[in-house]
């Protein structure tokens, strides 16, 4: 269950705007852009520790893109699972 957390959340916030206003693309670009900002930041986190000696000023612009801070399946699947599904929702919500 832990791996799908963040896609239950990202539905439920894009179901949330799609009830509200209709537009089912607004929803999955809000909660999407949420969990993709929320796993950068900690990508930042642990780039800094790794290799910029715990100092914020030390890391690079590419320093949250670095593959080698990105060492774990949950956070791949935290940052681009949400978008995957919320995508295909709707998707699937503006075919029919």
């Amino acid at each position: 269950m832990i791996y799908f957390e963040h896609i239950v959340l990202a539905l439920a916030i894009q179901a949330a705007v799609g009830f509200l206003t209709g537009n089912w693309w607004a929803g999955a670009g809000l909660a999407s852009a949420y969990f993709i900002g929320r796993e950068a930041a900690q990508a930042e986190y642990r780039w800094i520790e790794l290799y910029g000696e715990g100092l914020r000023a030390n890391m690079p612009w590419w320093g949250p893109f670095d593959l080698r801070v990105w060492t774990k399946l949950d956070q791949l699947v935290d940052c681009l699972g949400p978008l995957v599904v919320t995508c295909a929702l709707a998707l699937g919500k503006t075919r029919r």
